[in-house]
């Protein structure tokens, strides 16, 4: 019979598992780990079932050649032993396997390249294993990109500036405990892990990312689970999380610039001494047939074309930052005007009654509204490069606000609660022309931004 009588579990700081055992009434020991620290037990070899001299270099030969074919490999040792330490063991040999890479790991991490995202590797295996794989995956072009714990040790006596300048420049990272040094520099970190070792690193950065068949501690510590164990599921996570917040903005620069445009054009009718240009009713009816469908719509859109390609913005930065600002003062400032000027022309030129003048800014208010939604879909592309079918809720929401505004417009019953009047065929079509130059503003302003990046 054998009985147990103690375990050393492993851990980063040991390195290897230990299992004490009683058989016959002696005390055996079982060992396994890295190949290094596995010798520091071992004074002897078997081979051919035969104990011999430990030949040290023949063996660190022999996981060499394993390791740099990509090999994860773990060192066994055995033998009797008279204390709860594992010593005087015999070398038993070395166990090399491999975790084959997913066909799709590659095409995430070049997407992430792609995205500004930098991805590197905190692992336990030998250095030469990690960098076959990492160099299999494209992550690493040359071995100096490796380093190991031993060389951060001495790098960090040197001080912070040289520690953290030598990490920057490297991608792998082997049989190291985890580290905050780039949170110290400034970069956002997501830290994915599974064990139990892991948990400190998953706990410690700015986003912690368990798997799903990992242990339940790294999964407590964790911000988030990944259910499918995927590196790719990481990357379309962070590509939805980028166009959600792009469709936040989205929002936000249509409603925020609808918004400017109805303060300014009433304002300069206030300063100018002239009517208002709409009454409360008709205020209300434009938020609900633009502001509520449109922002409803845009919040459905898919992500644009380069938005993995675009680089990852300050955590720091708010969501109302300059290019939003400037987008929606333009755009506003620009409704505005347009609004303004044909109420002038109406009351000043046409000696327009009010009630019905009022009818005619309520009608171009709806139009062109929904034609700077086609400006919103995208903050950098023109709008004839996306899509109109990639959101089939965009053609609804417009056509469904011209057509409510031309039905409250015609339908006398209708009209009266809205206090307008009907419109003539050519006088709309004249409206929705002006509604077009909004259009034209905001491709210019585009086109302008993206020569000033390049």
């Amino acid at each position: 019979d054998i009985e147990i009588t103690n375990r050393i579990n492993y851990e980063s700081e040991n390195k290897y598992s230990a299992v004490f055992y009683k058989e016959n009434g002696n005390n055996y020991c079982t060992v396994k780990g890295s190949l290094e620290k596995v010798l520091e037990f071992c004074t002897t070899m078997k081979v051919n079932n035969k104990n011999k001299k430990l030949d040290i270099e023949k063996i660190k030969k022999q996981h060499e050649d394993l390791a740099s074919s990509g090999y994860r490999v773990i060192a066994l040792a055995s033998g009797k032993t008279k204390s709860e330490k594992p010593e005087h063991l015999t070398f038993e040999g070395l166990v090399a396997f491999i975790d084959p890479v997913r066909e799709e790991v590659t095409k995430s991490i070049n997407d992430c390249k792609k995205a500004g995202i930098k991805v590197i590797m905190i692992t336990g295996d030998h250095p030469l294993t990690a960098y076959s794989i990492a160099k299999d995956l494209g992550l690493v072009e040359n071995y100096d990109e490796v380093t190991s714990g031993k060389e951060l040790d001495e790098y960090f006596q040197k001080g912070k500036k040289e520690f953290d300048k030598f990490v920057k420049s490297k991608k792998i990272f082997t049989r190291v405990t985890p580290l905050n040094t780039f949170k110290r520099q400034g970069e956002f970190v997501a830290v994915t892990g599974d064990g139990v070792n892991d948990a400190p690193a998953i706990k410690s950065a700015n986003i912690g990312i368990a798997m799903g068949s990992g242990t339940d501690v790294a999964k407590e510590t964790s911000s988030m689970i990944i259910l499918d164990d995927n590196f790719n599921s990481i990357v379309l996570g962070i590509k939805e999380g980028r166009n959600a917040y792009s469709n936040i903005r989205k929002v936000s620069y249509m409603l925020l610039s609808c918004g400017v445009a109805e303060v300014l054009f009433f304002l300069l009718a206030i300063i100018l001494d002239m009517p208002m240009p709409l009454v409360a009713i008709q205020l209300l009816w434009l938020n609900i047939v633009t502001d509520g469908l449109q922002d409803f719509a845009l919040s459905f859109e898919k992500s644009e074309e380069n938005i993995m390609k675009e680089s990852p913005r300050n955590p720091k930065e708010t969501l109302f930052n300059k290019e939003l600002f400037s987008e929606v003062l333009i755009s506003g400032l620009s409704i505005g005007i347009i609004v303004f000027i044909v109420w002038t022309y109406l009351i000043n030129k046409l000696d327009m009654p009010v009630n019905i003048a009022r009818g005619y800014i309520v009608t171009l208010m709806v139009f062109i509204q929904n034609m700077h939604v086609l400006n919103c879909r995208s903050e950098k592309s023109s709008i004839l490069k996306v899509p109109i079918k990639s959101n089939p809720l965009i053609i609804f929401s417009i056509v469904s606000a011209i057509f409510l505004q031309v039905l409250f417009s015609e339908v006398p019953f209708l009209s009266k609660f809205l206090q307008t009047t009907s419109i003539p065929i050519t006088h709309m079509l004249i409206l929705f022309a002006i509604s077009t130059t909004i259009i034209f503003i905001m491709e210019i302003y585009k086109c302008l931004k993206r020569k000033s990046i390049k």
